[in-house]
């Protein structure tokens, strides 16, 4: 047998016998690979009193070495904080008669409009639209159920977060007593008429509740009765005259426990009132059908960077009285992808404001 020495384990700390020439060894305990130090020669070790090779073990001998010899701290694990992740779902119900015509323009333009404005990876994008071939990604109601938690998992501080549906809503009677006008919107999906709706207290449970401190979820729902979707503690409406107005939507307890976020932050941007219907129009671009609510944030943010939440709904507003007048074209990369997609009727209602945290939302800087 050939000779031996004593190292210890620069991960454990273990001391083990191996080989004097080895030049690296691994431990039997803990599987961890530790580089064996080198030697210096003999000359050297008589001349030093002392040698204490480096090695990475809780209360080693790294500490007793001259700063130039101590080894480099092990960097800290990387953690996946910031990551950007969006559902969009855009339903047409083509053959029906209450077809959309503008709903798949939207989420395209959204998609767009997330790519090459706000830095979101292809990859962080779920599209469902009746377009796509593959069947799971038809905005059916399991298929958007599957994406609302797939949007929120592994969800992070420092996460963003979009969810944009453009399609229809609807309301029914709210039977859980959480709701200050009783009823509950709902999201329609494409097989609503035999899966159901999705409810507002679905969607709240499923990506408001689990939303963790510091990150934050941008919500734009573009169909008719949506302006507490997201079923959020307080709602925020302009009026005629440009001036905000705040809603408690809060039932006494228990029933508001149920309602906010888990720490993060929640905007939701609404087409309409809890009470109002919305409609596809071609007064933003002229000849293509679109929803006014998608089509003016993307118009505001795009032409304003680093606008404030308030300052995005005033935007909003001008950009859809603008429409009404026929003063409002949108040009640049937003406005070439409309036209290069296809496809009319009414101008949608004004938007709204959702949120979960009231008054932090305008003194905070919008971003995705």
């Amino acid at each position: 047998m050939g000779s031996r020495r004593k190292e210890r384990c620069g991960w454990c700390g273990l001391k083990l016998m191996v080989p004097s020439d080895s030049q690296s060894f691994q431990c039997a305990v803990c599987q961890g690979i530790t580089r064996a130090p080198t030697r210096p020669p003999l000359d050297l070790q008589l001349a030093a009193p002392t040698y204490r090779p480096p090695y990475y073990g809780g209360g080693g001998y790294a500490s007793s070495l001259p700063p130039l010899l101590r080894p480099p701290p092990p960097p800290p694990p990387s953690l996946p904080y910031g990551r950007k992740k969006a559902l969009l779902c855009g339903v047409g119900y083509r053959g029906k008669r209450y077809q959309i015509k503008g709903s798949i323009n939207d989420v395209k333009c959204m998609r767009y409009f997330l790519l090459h404005k706000c830095g979101f990876p292809p990859d962080s994008i779920l599209m469902l639209t009746e377009d796509e071939t593959n069947p799971m990604r038809i905005p059916t109601k399991e298929n958007i159920r599957m994406g609302l938690r797939w949007l929120v998992q592994g969800c992070q501080a420092g996460d963003s977060l979009v969810f944009h549906f453009s399609g229809h809503g609807s309301r029914q009677r709210d039977y859980d007593l959480d709701e200050v006008d009783g009823f509950d919107e709902t999201l329609c999906p494409l097989d609503f008429e035999t899966e159901g709706m999705i409810i507002d207290d679905e969607v709240n449970a499923t990506i408001v509740r689990p939303l963790p401190r510091a990150a934050t979820l941008h919500a734009i729902i573009d169909s008719c009765y949506s302006a507490t979707l997201l079923d959020l503690p307080f709602a925020c409406r302009m009026n005629r005259d440009g001036q905000y107005t705040w809603a408690d939507h809060r039932r006494p307890s228990p029933y508001y426990a149920t309602k906010d976020t888990s720490g993060g932050l929640a905007i939701c941007f609404s087409a309409c009132n809890d009470d109002e219907t919305s409609a596809d129009t071609t007064a933003m671009t002229g000849n293509i059908s679109t929803g006014a609510l998608t089509y003016s944030f993307i118009q505001a943010v795009h032409n304003e960077p680093g606008l404030s939440y308030g300052r995005l709904l005033t935007a909003m507003r001008q950009a859809i009285q603008l429409a009404r007048s026929g003063g409002l074209r949108l040009t640049g990369p937003i406005a070439s992808l409309l036209n290069n997609t296809l496809f009319s009727t009414q101008l949608k209602q004004e938007p709204q404001l959702t949120c979960s945290q009231t008054f932090e939302v305008y003194s905070r800087q919008f971003t995705l």
